[in-house]
């Protein structure tokens, strides 16, 4: 058995880091940035917290700001053409997995012109050169896409997730500034969060997952646990923000050189016909989800349980694993996370339609329990 792990080069941590980015832009030569990001990070002013520090180290950028909260075939062909109409030979992208996901489409068609389409990237590409370099600077703590050899983008014409696994997109540079995080309103700091705890629990227990992942992941799950209802309740609490900012970078060091699972495979369908939040998707899923995997995770979920603070001497492994997701699913309610369907527009009609795309999702083999069309449809029905 061999295992590839890959990481990005470099990565800055801390409140403030963003001041490191002129260093980072001179000591390799960059020359001209495309910036990266949406309208709600330029209309309330993260964005310009990234751009003063370009400005005040008088470093030239043009912004592209038309990304979408599920990002496009044509957020990404529109900023292709943004990016050789400006002539930059770097990217900064700012914002959450919408962001860094429409950068890594961007900087990889750049580089790539072959997959102009966007739509032949989905799976594993045969891309030969490296994307345009990215500098990323995440404003949620959750998708962990500036470590990531993953980025998802919707094939409107399908109305379905392409999920991208490339390791040529992984961006060169990443800085955590958990200050970028402070005006992330609660009901995004919990999808995001709970998004991270998802990455985290699928990467411990995918097919793949081997002692090194293992070692992040219930890492991971434990600064998760702890950080994120502050977060949550105390957005400018530094600790709580920084505490999280780096858990959800520790658990895509992991999820990202390991796989998924049957989890992600239903959220991403749920996004694309549903418009629902990914990490709300991923979060209401969750505790079913780690139910049905119980019986080959079981080892797996009594270090979940240790990690969580669940964990009692003389528990069998199943008490042990049962008080796992209990636990998980009471900090997801606590944080506010929806836990019915129905809450989020989806009905039983529905289900089919998301099944259909679930159970041919990239994400979905990696599940450590084998998983039929009818199994996805019963999870679903569970939560409905």
């Amino acid at each position: 058995m061999i295992n590839r792990f890959i990481l990005n080069e470099v990565s800055y941590f801390g409140p403030g880091a963003r001041k490191e980015l002129p260093t980072v832009v001179k000591s390799r030569g960059f020359k001209k940035a495309l910036v990266v990001t949406d309208k709600g990070l330029m209309k309330f002013g993260v964005a310009k917290m990234v751009l003063d520090v370009l400005d005040e180290a008088n470093i030239p950028y043009e912004v592209y700001d038309d990304v979408k909260p599920n990002p496009t075939v044509t957020n990404v062909t529109n900023g292709v053409e943004a990016c050789k109409k400006a002539e930059a030979d770097f990217i900064v992208a700012i914002g959450g997995g919408s962001s860094m996901d429409t950068a890594k489409g961007i900087g990889i068609v750049c580089t790539n012109p072959e997959f102009a389409d966007v739509v032949s990237l989905e799976g594993v590409a045969d891309t030969k050169n490296k994307c345009l370099p990215i500098i990323a600077l995440p404003t949620t703590a959750g998708t962990a896409a500036e470590t990531t050899i993953n980025y998802v983008i919707i094939d409107e014409k399908r109305q379905q997730k392409m999920v991208c696994v490339d390791p040529n997109d992984i961006p060169a540079v990443a800085i955590i500034d958990a200050e970028l995080m402070y005006s992330l309103p609660k009901g995004l700091t919990a999808a995001t969060g709970m998004d991270a705890m998802t990455h985290a629990i699928e990467g411990l227990i995918t097919k793949a997952a081997w002692e090194m992942s293992d070692m992040f992941e219930i890492k991971a799950i434990e600064m998760i646990h702890k950080y994120l209802p502050v977060a949550v309740n105390d957005p400018t609490n530094s600790e709580g923000r920084n505490g999280m900012a780096v858990a959800q970078y520790i658990a895509g060091m992991a999820f990202s050189n390991v796989g998924l699972g049957v989890d992600h495979g239903m959220a991403h369908p749920m996004s694309a016909l549903h418009d629902v939040p990914h990490g709300v998707a991923c979060a209401i899923l969750l505790p079913t989800v780690m139910r049905f995997n119980m019986p080959v995770s079981i080892k797996k979920y009594v270090e979940i349980a240790k990690a969580v603070g669940v964990y009692e001497a003389g528990m069998t492994d199943e008490q042990a694993a049962e008080a796992a997701c209990n636990e998980i699913e009471n900090l997801s309610k606590l944080v506010g996370i929806p836990q019915h369907l129905t809450e989020l527009g989806i009905k039983e009609e529905d289900i089919p339609a998301l099944a259909e795309q679930a159970i041919t999702d990239v994400c979905t083999p990696g599940n450590p329990r084998p998983v039929t069309k009818e199994d996805i449809l019963n999870l679903y029905k569970t939560i409905l």
